[in-house]
């Protein structure tokens, strides 16, 4: 006995082939030799049917429980595929013709213990066809059919999450969060970040910067490279413009508006009178400078002028600069407010000016325009008379 209940040997092999030479023992429940009556297990009946398609080669014994300790399929389970079929029992394929049985496909097998078993798993080799196959079929169906359950069931839950990232993206903000584009395919992609146009000369111009009022700098100035030709016919002045090291404002914009203001024809480029001309190599006339409101008191000395009282500019005329205090370039003046513009053209004027021979002067009836060469970053009203702001020396050109 083995795992609960008798093995027999068939000569159809529903327990696998016999190894060559070795003859079954006849003795209940392994059956007999071919050529030998069958012997009856004891408290088993034979019932012999008779030979030809569809009959049995051996005789039915009734299933008997599988010990789960023996390692075999639970007698529940097999019930739930074939109730008519004995898991173990002798193969129910066609009958096989009498005769010697066949070399076994596995000569290790052991014959004393009824039949031989597969070498990896130790089990008895099972038969071709019959209630044995379509028991395991059973089993792989139902592996099958549980493999399919489980991928059914992940793939239900998967739309359940779709339809719940939908909805969640519907709500906020109407669109399929799947969606990488979220946009039309005919709706141009956007390439590079937007471009933003450049400030205009007027727009630099009229703009505040940042520095302190008493601030001083290195003392060191890098000359502006460039050429701006002379645009008139009459004196021509060449001078360099200077802008000291670590200011951090535009020496371009000053430069360009050193340029524009003393070649105005509302300036000292009047009727064709001046002409000036920007360099940045060979020996200029004179050098306008934009220093930190240190470096300027400390150049306007070497001329004898304290420019520290009012943090005001100067022409240092025992020099070749033309000293522009970068904090009122910056950030303006009082008596100016918001005409910033105005005023950097003023400051321009108003010192080349002097470096042109012109000193200081005020307006002498209320009400007039204040002359260039008034300091008026100082002041607009004078002894009871209001003076307006003016930045030229022609305003009315």
């Amino acid at each position: 006995m083995r795992g609960g209940h008798p093995e027999q040997h068939e000569v159809g092999g529903g327990w696998g082939e016999l190894r060559t030479g070795a003859r079954p023992t006849a003795g209940p429940g392994y059956g007999t030799a071919p050529g030998l009556p069958l012997a009856a297990p004891q408290g088993v009946s034979l019932d012999l049917p008779q030979g030809g398609p569809g009959g049995r080669s051996g005789p039915r014994i009734p299933p008997q429980r599988e010990d789960v300790r023996a390692g075999g399929p639970r007698q529940t389970y097999l019930d739930a595929f074939d109730e008519d079929d004995d898991v173990f029992a002798p193969g129910t394929g066609g009958v096989r013709a009498a005769g010697p049985p066949a070399a076994s496909a596995f000569p290790d097998a052991g014959a004393g213990r009824g039949g031989p078993v597969f070498p990896e798993t130790g089990l008895p080799a099972k038969g071709r066809g019959g209630g044995r196959g379509r028991t395991f079929a059973g089993i792989a169906a139902a592996a099958v059919t549980t493999v399919l359950a489980v991928v059914v069931a992940g793939q239900v839950t998967d739309g359940r999450a779709e339809k719940t990232v939908r909805a969640q993206a519907a709500g906020a903000g109407g669109r399929d969060a799947r969606d990488s584009a979220s946009r039309g395919d005919r709706r141009p992609t956007p390439t590079g970040t937007p471009s933003v146009a450049p400030l205009t000369y007027e727009q630099k111009m009229a703009e505040r910067y940042a520095l302190g009022e008493e601030f001083t700098g290195s003392g060191k100035f890098d000359a502006v490279l460039g050429f701006d030709k002379a645009p008139g016919k009459g004196r021509k002045y060449t001078y360099r413009v200077d802008v000291e090291q670590g200011l951090g404002l535009d020496a371009e914009l000053f430069a360009e508006a050193v340029q524009k203001t003393l070649n105005d024809d509302r300036s000292w480029a009047h009727d064709g009178a001046r002409t000036f001309e920007r360099i940045s190599s060979g020996e200029p006339d004179f050098v306008i400078t934009l220093a930190s409101p240190g470096t300027t008191a400390d150049w306007c000395a070497k001329s004898g002028l304290d420019t520290t009282e009012d943090n005001v500019s100067c022409d240092s005329a025992a020099t070749d600069r033309v000293m522009i205090n970068a904090y009122r370039w910056a950030q303006g003046s009082e008596t100016y407010g918001d005409r910033i513009h105005s005023y950097r053209q003023m400051l321009i004027n108003h010192e080349v000016g002097h470096r042109l021979g012109y000193g200081h002067v005020t307006c002498g009836k209320d009400g007039d325009l204040a002359p260039v060469m008034q300091q008026q970053t100082k002041f607009l009203d004078h002894d009871g008379i209001h003076c307006k702001a003016n930045p030229w020396q022609y305003p009315g050109s």
